[in-house]
């Protein structure tokens, strides 16, 4: 097993490398406020950070990881293009896998700004492919902004939508809701009991007859998500051909350009899914112009949907074949939007990756390199 200083020198070689390709070094504090994570990712983040709470500055998490005090740093500092690297611990709570480190060391980098957001998305993928290659590591990619786009042309609600959106990222409760609303699943039947009641006598009168209020919600809140449920249950389920669909998408697991011209097809039945198809070329063009062979490429549609919910277009990943039971030794993607929530408003594109060095020293030490 590696020591520590073993892992900590192929950080800094790791963290060299994006120095020399131009990007600023940069740090930020271990203790992160656990205020911005919570409001980010709700309170899901909790069974995977380390919580504390100091007396003057309140609740605490140690960094998970990087990229949200970085977005952070960035945008206060104007949001300008720039180009940062770093390297330092995180740290994970691991419940269910005892033999996967709970702290370990990030190498990143991360790209801000620029007026074409393809050739950003490949410039970061190349740099991660050049200094991983001697690893023989595959490379899987993504899109997010796909999924999302294909849920907003599905003809179903705001609210609907709203909700699939908010679980992209939570697999097993996408698929439940995506059942639900297309009525492949039957409705519990504590629903349905719920449901008939409130029909019958309406939403106050099951309230009073429930008793007094209980914990942290109040009337209110309740009301509205019994008019919710009422209002839900009204419209007609999404049809059978864009669920299937939708299923057809996520099913995707071919060569970026074999994907692309399934995903075509597809796009004549679901045209709301054509701009993300162009920037899915455009970039397939931009990582050709890099040197990366695209017809080998693997894209993989539903790639990047148990990460941090902070993606929001291309995404990526590298694995070691031979060690299926490491995770990725690297992955990134776009996050777009996350500048955004940070930003207050003001938004810029942003791309980045992080590598784990450990990984990377495990697996050049057993390929004897």
């Amino acid at each position: 097993m590696a020591t520590k200083a073993e892992i900590l020198a192929q950080a800094e070689r790791l963290h060299a490398f994006f120095r020399n390709a131009g990007a600023a070094p940069v740090q930020t504090a271990i203790l992160q406020p656990a205020g911005t994570l919570l409001d980010l990712y709700g309170e899901d983040i909790r069974a995977r950070a380390y919580v504390t709470a100091d007396a003057a500055r309140g609740e605490l998490m140690l960094r998970p990881d990087f990229t949200v005090p970085v977005v952070q740093m960035h945008m206060k500092a104007g949001g300008d293009p720039a180009r940062y690297t770093y390297c330092g611990e995180v740290f994970r709570r691991q419940e269910r896998d005892p033999n996967r480190p709970n702290e370990y060391i990030q190498v990143g980098y991360e790209l801000f700004g620029g007026d074409d957001p393809a050739a950003a998305d490949a410039e970061v993928f190349a740099l991660f492919s050049e200094v991983l290659s001697p690893l023989g590591l595959r490379a899987a990619t993504g899109d997010i902004g796909l999924l999302l786009a294909a849920i907003g042309g599905l003809s179903t609600t705001p609210k609907r939508k709203a909700a699939l959106r908010r679980h992209v990222w939570r697999p097993r409760r996408f698929r439940a809701l995506l059942d639900r609303f297309g009525g492949r699943a039957p409705v519990p039947e504590a629903r349905r009991r719920l449901l008939a009641d409130l029909r019958a006598r309406g939403i106050e009168a099951v309230m009073d007859a429930a008793g007094p209020e209980i914990g942290l919600r109040a009337r209110a809140d309740v009301a509205a998500r019994l008019a919710t449920l009422l209002e839900d249950a009204a419209e007609p389920p999404i049809s059978a051909g864009e669920a299937e669909i939708l299923d057809d998408i996520l099913s995707i697991r071919e060569t970026c350009v074999n994907a692309l011209a399934h995903l075509r097809d597809i796009a004549v039945d679901l045209p709301a899914i054509s701009p993300a198809l162009d920037r899915i070329e455009a970039r397939l063009d931009a990582l050709a112009g890099q040197g990366i062979d695209v017809d080998l490429l693997d894209f993989e549609a539903s790639y990047g949907r148990t990460t941090m919910e902070y993606y929001d277009g291309f995404v990526f990943g590298f694995y070691a074949e031979t060690r299926p039971d490491l995770p990725p030794v690297a992955s990134g993607g776009r996050y777009d939007a996350l500048t955004r929530i940070l930003g207050q408003g003001r938004a810029v594109p942003a791309v980045g990756g992080v590598i784990r060095p450990e990984l990377v020293l495990a697996l050049t030490r057993e390929g004897g390199q």
